[in-house]
């Protein structure tokens, strides 16, 4: 019997990856870049077990039994298993697969990202799989590919029809900016009514935007985003980082029937940091969305305690729920003068816009837990959480 278990990162896009130039294989239709998060605040653990007891493949995500056939996971399982060396017994078993999110699922937080490049990472490690796993992961969730690996990771949308081109690479690891900071603003954290795929495939067929976003927009903005983080020059990669994520907006809205993600607080929250950039006459902090009303911001360090002053001015928490409200690294605030908020101009909202908000920073890709009891499966192979 062999079991492994692993934890896996979500990753935040700074260049968009919107639409898909190949359904079955996960092409994108344009490159894309990212900052892999600290698995400390953020990630998907998966156990795997292979063992001759067990009668089919099985799988629980989050407590819940799931369907094992569905076609992503099963390309993903398909592809690992062709990749097993031959001397390989496990690649005969039968394999019980568990996995859960230390954060909310589909509620655009990358909760497949981590998931998939979790649940790669494991089996390759159990069917010693070596060499390059981005294109596996890639397969089961297109984003997944970046999360494995840390830092900040570029996606290559490739030329290759059969897709052995478009795989992930890292710019830099994650010691290379220490001072980047990311704070999540969770609006809501239910599910999507129209989920990426569909999302995307909608906008592919009918979005004349796109078609110019990814032949004309996305080429030389991602270089330039990409020299910017080798550089270590915020204010150019916070512009293009903004810059995208409304143009991907722009692309959803383009997209007939629209698709909307983002709400009225999120819209405010733009509001407020174009306000508080050009009250401070600098850019001092960076949104990004990607398919959900939550806010992603990139700053640095020394800003942090300013910028949330301001959030808590503008976006009061309830009173009743400071313990669960700060989630992830410690965090300092400072207040907000009267005269920053007076030059801001922005209208107070009323308190628990957000939900709560995770402080984080860039962190690595995959990492294996060693301990027996860090597995999400008992002896038996059944869920130690099962509900």
């Amino acid at each position: 019997m062999g079991t492994v278990t692993c934890i896996a990162p979500v990753n935040i896009a700074v260049i968009k990856y919107w639409g898909k130039r190949d359904e079955t294989l996960i092409l994108p239709a344009n490159d894309s870049i990212s900052a892999t998060l600290d698995t400390d605040q953020l990630c998907a653990k998966t156990t795997v077990m292979a063992s001759p007891n067990f009668k089919e493949d099985r799988m629980w995500l989050n407590g819940k039994e799931e369907d094992i056939r569905s076609p992503r996971l099963q390309n993903c399982l398909t592809e690992i298993r062709k990749r097993a060396t031959h001397s390989n017994s496990l690649s005969q078993l039968k394999i019980h697969i568990c996995s859960e999110n230390n954060f909310p699922t589909a509620a655009g937080l990358a909760s497949s990202a981590a998931g998939y490049a979790c649940l790669v990472a494991a089996l390759a490690k159990l069917y010693k799989v070596e060499g390059d796993i981005s294109a596996i992961a890639r397969v089961g969730s297109g984003s997944a590919c970046r999360s494995v690996m840390g830092g900040f990771v570029r996606w290559y949308m490739g030329s290759a029809p059969n897709g052995v081109d478009s795989i992930a690479k890292q710019i830099v690891p994650a010691s290379h900016w220490p001072e980047m900071r990311i704070l999540i603003l969770v609006v809501k954290d239910s599910k999507k009514k129209v989920s990426s795929a569909i999302g995307m495939k909608r906008s592919m067929e009918t979005s004349e935007l796109l078609k110019y976003r990814a032949k004309s927009v996305v080429p030389e903005r991602t270089n330039r985003i990409q020299q910017a983080i080798i550089e270590k020059d915020y204010a150019t990669f916070a512009e293009l980082t903004m810059k995208d994520s409304n143009q991907m907006h722009a692309v959803v809205l383009d997209t007939y029937p629209p698709c909307t993600y983002m709400n009225d607080v999120s819209h405010a929250v733009v509001e407020l940091i174009h306000s508080y950039n050009e009250a401070v006459n600098s850019v001092k902090v960076a949104y990004t969305y990607d398919a959900g009303p939550n806010t992603t911001l990139y700053l640095l360090e020394k800003d942090v305690p300013a910028v949330l002053g301001v959030l808590d001015h503008f976006f009061p928490p309830l009173k009743d729920n400071l313990v669960e409200y700060r989630r992830g690294l410690p965090i300092e605030t400072v207040k907000p003068s009267q005269n920053l908020v007076s030059k801001m101009n922005i209208q107070q909202q009323s308190p628990g816009q957000f939900k709560y908000m995770i402080y984080t920073r860039v962190g690595d890709g995959p990492k294996y837990l060693k301990d027996s009891k860090d597995h999400l499966l008992n002896s038996q192979g059944l869920p130690i959480n099962h509900v």
